[in-house]
């Protein structure tokens, strides 16, 4: 990416956030709150979620079989299927469906915006309208959805009206919301009644009975699928379930996750043509049971009027069922929860995070298996790989890794001209090839980068500090200069530890023994923290190593820089399986590398290493709280009778559950604790450091300022449990932040 490039980047971010920014973080805020409150509610739902991603996983499996098996049932109700190879070929047909039509209707569709269905009608001379209202609001306005659920969240009511009122011209001004959903209620009934064909998309597809199912909370679809004589479904093939038996967890899922609703306002399930009777708006005295509803043992007497046409799209999804990374995309029921979840989403929305269809987490592996990578490389970089979306998926998808894999092949793809290839290949400490940006191969080798500033500090941090090397570093690596960057330390947390003797608590006489994970930030950068660590395990009894260790991989996991993050965990692992073999515990101070550890390694390593290491691994409150509750001395640790503090916890820490323990061992040892309400403080890593993405960063992590400089919490010290959320609160605050641990340091004075 120029600089140029990443100039335009930066902007049309700005615009976002000034223009839209609001509306969608007020809605996508206020879908993720109602959806914990509805997943605390129902106990069920680890449990359908379970299932649910086990039955999306054998329809998968098994989508040869069951698009033989739907043809031949809604066959048998009298409607037809056509199994369209793409885009073009899907228009193609449902245009000749059409035929002479003068309108049509349809309810809302991602599958019919992924295939452009409105522009393929239009230019054959069909009028064709939306009856969603925020689609109808978007097609009047011209634009595009910004989220999968809620097409027109970056639209205010007041906004709205402007619309109507500019383009429409009532009788009287339209202002209150009431007062528009009447508007577009009347005007719209008006289209459906004289449309001559509709058209829907289906949630979920019935194998077995050849039945489309229909969640809204808008009584639109339902109108679209019997108004008209001729009803036309586009539905991906990833719609495709086996039977109604396998529909319950999803019904009961996808309200919850989408808008935190228990159940939607309408859940259809409709096996047209055979059980819709045809309507004559123009006779309504006419009783529906003379109309013709079938002979009702499945055959399509009485209704020879009625058409039925069933588009199942692949458009690549062959091939991501065929790719095992992208494969898991194909599970999505589009609820939009990764959206929801997502903190950069929350403030930019979709039309900075999302491709030509789809936005959010997920999309990357959408736009990338229909629309290709380049789509996908428009936004790919907006994920931060912080985890909260596999949390809110329904099926537990990995979103974060399909954006990594995704990452990693554009990657391949962009960066320096092959003939200069040889200038990095073997010459740069990482296992990718040439083509590699040089801003992803700087960060993704900071290991590197860590050691040689600590060899030469301070004369690195003066030199990467100063003016020239700034302008260096932003013009060629993108590295925003209003971001403070990192001070390294002459002498390292492994060094020091060494220096001092190793651990002063011997390992006979310990009541456990555990390593000390120096991560590439503890041991160059916060070896505070990592002493205050070291402090605080031998006042619990515990005898503490702390050896030279490879770094997790992290930082090249972050860039999509597969091969490398592969090489960084097995060599991390042999590093580290000598203790475990030893029964010491692994205590990790950063929460992104234990979610390595736990989380990514299965992917890198075998399955039996992968799980030894995960076992054996502790976030280092997490530990503490463990030897507390096990009986160590809660008065070996530095207490404070009330000390007032304010804490963020890590994304990854909350995401492994693990929050509630660094609040639990600060409340014990008597500190007064007041915890963000902010899931996210914008920085994730390398992000916040990115040109183009620091005015996003910095407004992602405005909701924590805010809250953190309020009168109950501005004089708290402040606590964080990441690297990276330490830096941002630093930028952030007027006051230091520390790491919890260093709270609990027996040698912290007053």
């Amino acid at each position: 990416m120029s600089a140029e490039t990443r100039r335009e980047k930066a902007a049309q971010i700005r615009h976002l956030l000034d223009t839209e920014g609001e509306n969608v973080h007020a809605d996508a805020t206020h879908f993720n709150e109602a959806r914990y409150d509805a997943v605390e509610e129902f106990t069920a739902h680890e449990e359908l979620r379970t299932e649910a991603r086990e039955i999306k996983a054998e329809a998968i499996e098994r989508l040869p079989e069951l698009i033989d098996q739907v043809t031949a049932a809604v066959e048998a109700n009298g409607g037809q299927v056509y199994l369209a190879d793409d885009a073009a070929d899907a228009n193609q047909y449902i245009e000749s469906v059409a035929g002479d039509a003068d309108s049509l209707v349809k309810s809302k569709s991602m599958t019919t915006e992924e295939i452009d269905v409105n522009d393929a009608l239009e230019a054959a001379g069909v009028d064709v309208h939306e009856t969603d209202l925020g689609e109808w609001v978007l097609q009047v306005a011209d634009e595009s959805p910004s989220h999968i659920v809620g097409p027109a969240m970056h639209k205010s009511r007041e906004g709205i009206a402007e619309l109507f009122n500019r383009q429409f011209d009532p009788d009287e001004p339209l202002e209150a919301a009431e007062e528009l959903t009447a508007f577009a209620r009347d005007w719209l009934g008006e289209r459906i009644q004289d449309a001559d064909v509709g058209m829907t998309g289906a949630n979920f597809v019935l194998a077995e009975s050849g039945s489309i199912t229909l969640v809204t909370n808008e009584g639109n679809a339902r109108k679209c699928a019997v108004a008209p004589d001729t009803h036309v479904a586009v539905a991906g093939v990833e719609k495709l379930i086996p039977s109604i038996r396998e529909l319950q967890p999803f019904v009961e899922l996808i309200a919850r996750s989408a808008t935190g609703q228990s159940i939607a306002q309408y859940v259809t399930t409709l096996s047209p043509p055979v059980e819709t009777p045809t309507l004559d708006f123009g006779d309504p005295d006419t009783p529906l049971s003379k109309t013709g509803v079938g002979d009702g043992n499945g055959g399509s007497a009485g209704n020879d009027d009625r058409e039925f046409h069933l588009v199942l799209l692949d458009n690549g999804r062959s091939a991501m069922r065929d790719d095992d990374q992208l494969r898991e995309t194909l599970y999505c029921i589009r609820c939009g929860a990764c959206a929801n979840s997502c903190a950069n989403f929350q403030h930019v929305g979709g039309h900075a995070f999302g491709g030509e269809t789809y936005t959010g987490g997920i999309a990357t592996g959408w736009e990338a298996g229909v629309h290709g990578q380049d789509s996908a490389a428009e936004f790919n970089d907006l994920c931060t790989g912080c985890s909260r979306c596999v949390n809110a998926c329904p099926v537990k998808i990995d979103i974060p890794w399909i954006n990594t894999v995704v990452r990693d092949r554009i990657n391949h793809e962009d960066g320096a001209a092959p003939e200069l290839d040889f200038l990095v290949e073997g010459l740069t400490p990482d296992e990718e090839p040439g083509g590699l940006t040089p801003r992803k191969r700087f960060f993704g080798n900071y290991a590197t980068l860590a050691k040689l500033g600590s060899a030469t500090a301070p004369v690195s941090n003066w030199l990467a500090g100063s003016g020239p090397s700034r302008a260096v570093l932003e013009r060629f690596l993108g590295i925003d200069r209003r971001r403070a960057l990192p001070k390294f330390e002459r002498e390292t947390l492994v060094e020091w530890f060494d220096t001092r003797g190793g651990s002063r608590i011997p390992a006979a006489n310990a009541d456990r023994e555990a390593v000390l994970y120096p991560d590439v930030y503890t041991n160059h950068v916060h070896t505070d923290r990592g002493k205050a660590a070291v402090r605080v395990l031998e006042a619990l009894d515990v005898a503490v190593r702390v050896p030279d260790v490879a770094s997790s991989g992290r930082a090249p996991f972050s860039q999509g820089m597969i091969a490398t993050a592969e090489r960084h965990a097995h060599d991390a692992y042999a590093d580290l399986a000598e203790h475990i073999d030893a029964g010491r515990d692994v205590v990790v101070i950063e929460p992104s590398d234990l979610a390595m550890f736990a989380n990514e390694y299965e992917k890198f390593l075998p399955e039996m290493s992968a799980e030894r290491l995960a076992e054996s691994s502790y976030e280092m409150i997490e530990y503490v709280y463990g030897l507390l509750e096990n009986g160590a001395e809660r008065e070996a640790l530095r207490p404070d009778d009330g000390e007032q503090v304010a804490y963020h916890s890590h994304c990854q820490q909350r995401t492994l559950g693990l929050e509630a323990h660094t609040v639990a061992v600060l409340e014990e040892c008597g500190y007064d604790v007041l915890t963000s309400e902010t899931e996210c403080c914008g920085m994730a890593g390398s992000f916040g450091y990115k040109q183009e993405y620091y005015e996003l960063s910095m407004d992602v992590g405005s909701d924590l300022e805010a809250q953190f400089t309020t009168e109950d919490a501005r004089d708290r010290t402040v606590v964080a449990s990441g690297t990276s959320c330490s830096e941002q609160l630093d930028s952030l605050l007027e006051r230091p932040s520390r790491h919890p641990v260093q709270l609990l340091d027996p040698a912290r004075e007053k």
